[in-house]
C-alpha cells in the first residue's frame, strides 16, 4: 500500500439539480410528484455544514436525500497521524459529497467464517485520509427535528468501515430517522501509545484515536445535524462488536457528555474485558517502534502506513485518563457515565472456537485446573457429558465471556439503577446453503434485520425466506421506535417490557418473536463472578 494522499475533490454549481432521474412522463404530462419534490431538491442542493458547502444524490424513489464522504475532520496523515482530530480544513465551492470516504488503514478485506462480501468494505480506497462521515436523510426541509442515529462499525478495533453495504442508511431514513455513519481510525493507526505522544498531547495521555474520532463525529452532528432536518437534542448513537463497545465507552468517556441521550449496543461492552492501562500501551508503543528500527516520533510518523500495518497492531482502547479517565467498569461503578437510555442484546450462536474443540475429557481436565472449588458449578451451567456436549459448551462459553456477560452487566447496571434497559436475542438461524449453513445466527447476523437490509444479502449463499422479511419489518420497527422515543413499543408490536434483574424478562427474535425470560441468567451471573477475579 502506497502512502496515504488525500483523494480528489470533486465539485459541482450550487444550482446542479439532482432530479433527473425522478422525472416521469405520462400522456398527461410529468407528474406532479415530482413537482411536490423540486422543493426538497432544492433546499438540499447546497447544504452549509462546517468547512463550507455540499451536495448529495437522492434515491431511485427520490425521497431520501443522500450525502457520502462529509469531512468531519482534517486528514489524520503526516504530523497529523496519531493526534487528536484537527478541524475540517475548508473548501471553496460546492463539494461533491457522493461516495464514500476511503476506509481507514486495514489488512484488504477477504471474506472468512461467516461473513461473506455483504458484511465486509470494499476493496477499494483504502487510505489514512479516512475521517469522513455519511447522512441519510427523508426530511422535507431543514426546519423539521427529525430524530437522528449514529452508527459506529465493529471489526475488532482493527478493521471495519461505514461503506458497509449492510450498514445502508436508506431504509431507516424512509422511516422518519436520519441516519449517520462515520469512519474512525483503526488498528496501530488508532489504538496506538507511545511516550512522546502521551508528552506532546498536551494532556498526558495517548491510544485512543479511534474514540476520538467518533467524539469529534459526534460533535460535528451536534453543529450540522439540524441542517439536514434532524433534531440535535434526540441523538442516538448505535454499533456492534467493537462499535458496540465503542458505544460502552461513549456512555463511560466525560468528553462525549451531551452528544447523546440513547444508546443502541449490539453484542459488546467492557466490563470485564481487560483493558491496558496507559503504561501498558506504551511500553507496547516503544516496543513496536523499535521493531520497526524508528528511534523517535519523528521517525514513526515519516514511515509509510504499509510498513507500520504490516508491523504494528493496534492494542483497543486504553485506560489514558483522559478520554477514559477510570476503567469503564468503575465508571459505571462510581455513577460517573452518561445518562442514557438502552437497548442492549447478543446473538445465540455468535460463539466462536478457533481451532479444533477439546474432547470432553480434556475439556474437564482444563475446568477443574482453571476454576478449581467452582469447577463443579460451571461444568454444571456449561456440561461436557459427551463430546458433542463438550464442543457446544465451549462455544457457548465463548459466546457468553465475549458478548453476553458484557451487555448482560450493562442491562444490569442499569436496572439496579433505576434506568432504562430493553434487552434482546437474535436467535433466528440465518438461512444459509453450504459452509455458511454451520453458522445459525451467527456475530453481524442481527444487523440486516434490525436496519431493514436484507435487501444487500446475498441470496445464492443466503436464500431468505418470508420469515426473514417479517422479521426484519417486526426488528427494525422496534429499533426505529427506540430511536424517535426511547421505548421501542408501538402499534402493531408485541409489548416488550423494560428489563428489570427481578423477572429478567427479554425480547427474543426468532421466526416467532416474543417475550421470555433469559435462559440463562443464573450461568451469566455465575461466569461474572469468575470473570471479575
Amino acid at each position: 500500500m502506497a502512502p496515504a494522499t488525500r483523494p480528489a475533490v470533486r465539485y459541482i454549481t450550487p444550482n446542479h439539480m439532482t432530479t433527473k432521474s425522478l422525472v416521469r412522463i405520462t400522456s398527461c404530462g410529468i407528474l406532479f410528484g415530482l413537482l411536490s419534490f423540486t422543493g426538497i431538491s432544492r433546499e438540499f442542493d447546497a447544504v452549509t455544514v462546517t468547512g463550507g458547502q455540499i451536495s448529495g444524490t437522492v434515491n431511485k424513489t427520490g425521497d431520501v436525500h443522500i450525502f457520502k464522504g462529509i469531512p468531519f475532520a482534517a486528514p489524520p496523515v503526516g504530523d497529523r497521524r496519531w493526534k487528536a482530530p484537527q478541524p475540517v480544513i475548508p473548501w471553496s465551492g460546492v463539494r461533491k459529497c457522493d461516495a464514500f470516504g476511503p476506509s481507514p488503514v486495514q489488512g484488504s478485506p477477504n471474506p472468512f467464517g461467516p461473513w461473506s462480501a455483504e458484511f465486509l468494505i470494499p476493496k477499494e480506497p483504502i487510505s489514512e485520509d479516512c475521517l469522513y462521515l455519511n447522512v441519510w436523510t427523508a426530511a422535507k426541509s431543514a426546519a423539521e427535528k427529525r430524530p437522528v442515529l449514529v452508527w459506529i462499525y465493529g471489526g475488532g478495533f482493527n478493521s471495519g468501515g461505514a461503506g458497509v453495504p449492510i450498514y445502508d442508511g436508506e431504509a431507516t431514513a424512509k422511516k422518519g430517522v436520519i441516519f449517520v455513519s462515520m469512519n474512525y481510525r483503526v488498528g496501530p493507526f488508532g489504538f496506538f501509545s507511545h511516550p512522546e505522544l502521551t508528552k506532546e498531547s498536551g494532556r498526558n495521555a495517548s491510544g485512543n484515536y479511534g474514540l476520538m474520532d467518533q467524539i469529534a463525529a459526534l460533535q460535528w452532528v451536534k453543529q450540522n445535524i439540524a441542517r439536514f432536518g434532524g433534531d440535535p437534542a434526540n441523538v442516538t448513537i448505535a454499533g456492534q462488536s467493537a462499535g458496540s463497545m465503542s458505544v460502552n465507552a461513549l456512555v463511560a468517556s466525560p468528553l462525549a457528555k451531551n452528544l447523546f441521550t440513547k444508546a443502541i449496543a449490539e453484542s459488546g461492552a467492557n466490563f470485564s474485558r481487560p483493558a491496558a492501562t496507559l503504561g501498558q500501551a506504551e511500553e507496547a508503543g516503544v516496543k513496536m517502534a523499535q521493531s520497526m528500527g524508528a528511534s523517535s516520533l519523528a521517525d514513526l510518523r515519516a514511515l509509510p502506513a504499509d510498513e507500520i500495518l504490516k508491523k504494528g497492531q493496534g492494542r483497543g482502547l486504553v485506560i489514558d485518563g483522559y478520554v477514559l479517565p477510570q476503567p469503564i467498569a468503575a465508571i459505571f461503578a462510581a455513577g460517573k457515565q452518561n445518562d442514557v437510555r438502552l437497548l442492549t442484546g447478543w446473538n445465540e450462536d455468535e460463539g466462536m472456537v478457533f481451532g479444533p474443540a477439546k474432547k470432553a475429557d480434556e475439556y474437564r481436565k482444563q475446568i477443574d485446573e482453571q476454576y478449581g472449588a467452582k469447577a463443579e458449578t460451571f461444568l454444571r451451567y456449561y456440561p461436557a457429558g459427551t463430546d458433542a456436549e463438550a464442543e457446544s459448551s465451549q462455544v457457548k462459553i465463548s459466546r457468553d465471556m465475549v458478548f453476553g456477560a458484557q451487555n448482560y452487566r450493562w442491562a444490569t447496571i442499569q436496572s439496579q439503577k433505576g434506568k432504562t434497559a430493553y434487552v434482546y436475542r437474535f436467535a433466528r438461524k440465518v438461512p444459509a446453503t453450504g459452509e455458511y449453513a454451520r453458522y445459525g445466527a451467527f456475530h453481524t447476523g442481527e444487523l440486516a434485520y434490525a436496519y431493514d437490509n436484507l435487501r444487500f444479502i446475498d441470496h445464492t449463499l443466503r436464500p431468505l425466506e418470508p420469515a426473514d422479511t417479517r422479521l426484519a419489518n417486526e426488528m427494525s420497527a422496534y429499533w426505529v421506535n427506540f430511536i424517535k422515543t426511547g421505548n421501542p413499543n408501538g402499534k402493531g408490536l408485541s409489548n416488550w417490557p423494560v428489563y428489570s434483574t427481578t423477572n429478567k424478562q427479554i425480547m427474543v427474535f426468532d421466526t416467532k418473536t416474543g417475550v421470555r425470560q433469559l435462559p440463562d441468567g443464573l450461568a451469566l451471573d455465575f461466569l461474572l463472578t469468575t470473570m471479575s477475579k
